[in-house]
This record gives C-alpha cells, structure tokens and sequence, in this order.
C-alpha cells in the first residue's frame, strides 16, 4: 500500500512571526501523531481474517504447475491484470511429500495483498490420482510415523503468524485421491451411534482429520482456519459415501468447503454450475447452519457448443443471489492434456468469450478484492 503524502506550502508572503507559528503548530501535531501512533502500535495485535457480511471473496489457483506450488509473484500480477481484479485468495498445493512448511510460498501471497488457502494434502510423489495409499497412508498417521513432520509444519504456520486458509485431505468423497474413504474399508459397518451406522472409510478419515489438526493446534498455530472441504459429488454414489459421514464435527471446522466444476473430460455431459451446485449446496449446509461456505475449487473446461461463457456468468450471479452462504470462490485455473490427447482448458482465457465473462462478471463490487481483518482476540 503506496502511503499518501499531503505536502503543505506556506507563501513566502507570511511574516516571521506567521511562520514561526505554521512551525510550532506543525510541531505539536507530529507530537500529537507520534502518540497516536504509539497507542495505534501498542494495541495491535495478531489478525484474524474477517468473512464478509455482504459480498464474497474473490480468488484463484493460477496453474501452479504439477506440484500446484510453483507459486509466482509475476504468476498472480499476471492473473489479475489479465481479468482486471485484484484476488483476496490464492489457493496453491503443498503435499506431505514436499515435507516443509510453505513459507517461501505464503509469504509471496501475502506480499501479494491475499490470503493464501493451501491444500495440505497427505500425497507422496509422483502425485499422481487413482493410486492407493502411499508412505503418508492415514493409518500410519494416527500411529504418529509423521508427528515431527506436523509438529514442524505446525510450528513454521504459528510463526508465520497472519491468517491461513487449510484444507486438510480434500475430496475425500472422490476416489481418486489415496486417502479417500473408498482406500479404507469405504461402506462396512463398523458400528452404530445414535441408530446411524458408522461406516469404515469415513470414520477413518474422520479420525485422521481431528488428529492432524488437534496436533497442530496444540503447537499454538491458531492463525489457521480449517475447511472442510468435499467434491460436489461422491465416488461411488452410494449411502456410505455422503458428506455427512465424513464431518468431523463443529469444533473441528472453521469453514465449508465444496469443489464444484462444470464439464472437464471430453465424454462427459455438459451441465450448468447450478445442475452442479444445488444437491450438493444444500447437503453442505446442512452440516451447520452457521458455518460459512468456500467454493474452494470450481471451473470448466472450454467444449463447444457447450457455452462456458454463460456458464461463468451464471456461476457469478448464481453465487451472489442463489448460494448466499458462499463467501468466497475460487476459480482453477488451469490446462492439461488427458490420456486420450484431449485438453481440459478450464483457463479464464481459454477462449475471448470466457475472458470477457469472467472480466464481466468479478467487475462487480459484490466479488472482494481484499480480505478484511480484525484483531484476534487473546484465549483467556
């Protein structure tokens, strides 16, 4: 933020004495400012980042490359000067494999005016999807094998100190990640609570949820607000697999997190965001009835005569009018060639109609451009 200097003239027509005034005067104000600003100095302290009343916040992921971590200043600046607007979030990757606390990577979000939301996912390489569990599998977690890792992880987050978005072990519902519920028994009954079957895969995920982030909480590292995050649909389909199974509970979530995308594969059908949305919307929010909604992740990829144009701009108003828990979305923006040699181009630019939707569309004072934040209130 560039500061504003007003400078001030005194017209040479002034008397000794008038002058003498303008100085003593001049002096007792930056007196006056310097005490206020030592009282502004000594009541500051951490920030907590604000969910906005009215509005949404405005971010992104900027094709980060295969890690999802190859985050750039010049990548961001680029992004907005492209669309026109400054983001409030910058979501990224950081995977267990990497084993380190992104510090390089928070800090040029930061410098950048954003909040960053990392994915911090318990992946090993070559990150690839539709592989079972890895060295990082969630019952080698809860044996404590990677306690350090979290500690360190932990301790690199609470001195970093500003605000953090964390989605811990996203998409869960899916079957393409190793930490999936499908991974770990997925729909056999294991017990009963409550006359509600408790059901293997969810409740291990569950357990590995509450015991990363009660670990990293004990290390002091309150700056973090946890989501919990799902895709807008489950694989597979089934009772077992819905989002409810795997909630881990109100203490233990900070926000709602859903991935909602249009069409990405060149076989599949063409929908509209709200065919996408509104099951999935409404099973969320579900969960609790106060806790604020993410779109974490949404997009879609550039298929005619599927319009992508119309389909962000309804997205857009959608969100604002229809969705009014969503207080921040995040558009993935990114291109890659699938196994068949086709390309999922979910790109804002992916086509001069897309471009200017999107331009169109974040153009409204209703999307965010700056996070806004107050003072953290001490634990008593």
């Amino acid at each position: 933020m560039k500061a504003m200097i007003t400078r001030y003239s005194v017209a040479r027509t002034k008397t000794a004495l008038g002058f003498v005034a303008v100085l003593l005067f001049c002096f007792a104000l930056g007196a006056g400012c310097q005490h206020e600003e030592a009282a502004r100095v000594k009541d500051e302290g951490p920030s907590e980042l604000v969910m906005p009343s009215t509005g949404a916040y405005l971010g992104a992921y900027v094709d980060f490359g295969d890690g999802e971590d190859k985050v750039t200043y010049d990548a961001i600046t680029a992004f907005e000067q492209m669309t026109g607007k400054h983001l409030s979030i910058v979501a990224f990757g950081n995977f267990w494999g990497e084993q380190a606390f992104p510090v390089k990577t928070v800090n040029i979000v930061s410098g950048y005016g954003a909040i960053p939301l990392i994915f911090w996912s318990p992946w090993d390489r070559p990150y690839e999807e539709k592989h079972g569990p890895d060295r990082f599998n969630l019952r080698d977690i809860l044996a404590g094998k990677w306690d350090t890792y979290i500690d360190q992880w932990a301790d690199a987050a609470r001195d970093y100190g500003k605000p953090l978005l964390v989605s811990w072990g996203l998409e869960m519902n899916g079957n393409w990640f190793p930490w999936s519920g499908v991974h770990y028994g997925g729909g056999r009954v294991t017990g009963h609570k409550e006359g509600h079957p408790l059901y293997a895969g969810p409740e291990l995920v569950k357990k590995a949820y509450r015991y990363v982030v009660d670990r990293v909480r004990a290390r002091k590292a309150d700056n973090i607000l946890w989501g919990f995050h799902v895709n807008h649909y489950g694989l597979p389909q089934k009772p077992w697999n819905m989002m409810v199974n795997y909630y881990p509970g109100a203490a233990y979530v900070d926000w709602l997190g859903l991935s909602v995308y249009g069409k990405m594969l060149r076989g599949e059908d063409w929908a509209s965001f709200s065919n996408v949305m509104d099951s999935s919307y409404q099973e969320i929010c579900k969960l609790d009835p106060q806790k604020p909604v993410i779109v974490a992740e949404w997009g879609v990829g550039e298929f005619p005569p599927g319009n992508k144009a119309e389909f962000i701009t309804k997205a857009f108003a959608d969100m604002q009018t229809r969705y009014k828990r969503v207080k921040a979305a995040v558009y993935w923006h990114e291109r890659w060639e699938n196994t068949d040699g086709s390309y999922s181009n979910l790109r804002v630019n992916s086509s001069p109609e897309a471009l200017d939707a999107y331009r169109g569309a974040v153009a409204a004072p209703y999307w965010i451009d700056r996070p806004q934040f107050q003072l953290r209130q001490k634990p008593e």
